[in-house]
C-alpha cells in the first residue's frame, strides 16, 4: 500500500470503495497511556473523499480492533464522532478519534455503512491499519 498524500498530509493507509476514498493515519498518545496499568492509547484521524457524482451519508460503522495477542474487540454505533455527515460530491470529511489497548501493539479494520442516491445501501472498508507502540521493537527476520 502506497502513502496517501492530501494536502500536506501523508496517510501511510487509503483504500477506494465504490469512488469513496477512505485515508487514515495514527499516532501513539504517550499522555494518555499508562504502561505501568497496561493501557496503551492512540489517536486515529480519518480522511473521506467523495469522488462520486452523487452526495453520500455515512450512517454506521464497524470496527475491529485486534491486540497483538490476537483479542479482538468489536465496536458498532451510529455514525462518527456524534455526526452521521452527509458528503457532497468531490467534497470530504475529516475526524479524529482514538482506541486504548491493553497491549503494546495492534491493529484495526472496519467498515462504514454509506447511503447514496435513492437510498442506496453501500458497504465501505477502512484500510486495515497499525497501531505499533513506540516503546516495542520490531524485528522483521
Amino acid at each position: 500500500m502506497e502513502t496517501y498524500i492530501k494536502g500536506n498530509t501523508k496517510y501511510p493507509y487509503s483504500l477506494l470503495t465504490d469512488n469513496i476514498r477512505v485515508s487514515v493515519k495514527t499516532n501513539f498518545l504517550d499522555e494518555q497511556s499508562d504502561t505501568n496499568q497496561n493501557l496503551w492509547v492512540w489517536a486515529y484521524h480519518i480522511l473521506i473523499e467523495n469522488n462520486r457524482n452523487e452526495a453520500i451519508q455515512l450512517i454506521d460503522r464497524y470496527w475491529e480492533i485486534t491486540d497483538e495477542t490476537g483479542h479482538i474487540q468489536e465496536v458498532k454505533g451510529s455514525g462518527v464522532i456524534g455526526l452521521q455527515p452527509i458528503i457532497e460530491p468531490k467534497k470530504s470529511f475529516q475526524y479524529s478519534s482514538g482506541t486504548p489497548l491493553s497491549k503494546p501493539s495492534g491493529f484495526m479494520k472496519g467498515e462504514y455503512n454509506m447511503i447514496c442516491g435513492q437510498n442506496k445501501s453501500l458497504k465501505i472498508i477502512i484500510p486495515t491499519f497499525s497501531l505499533d507502540s513506540p516503546f516495542k521493537k520490531v524485528i522483521l527476520n
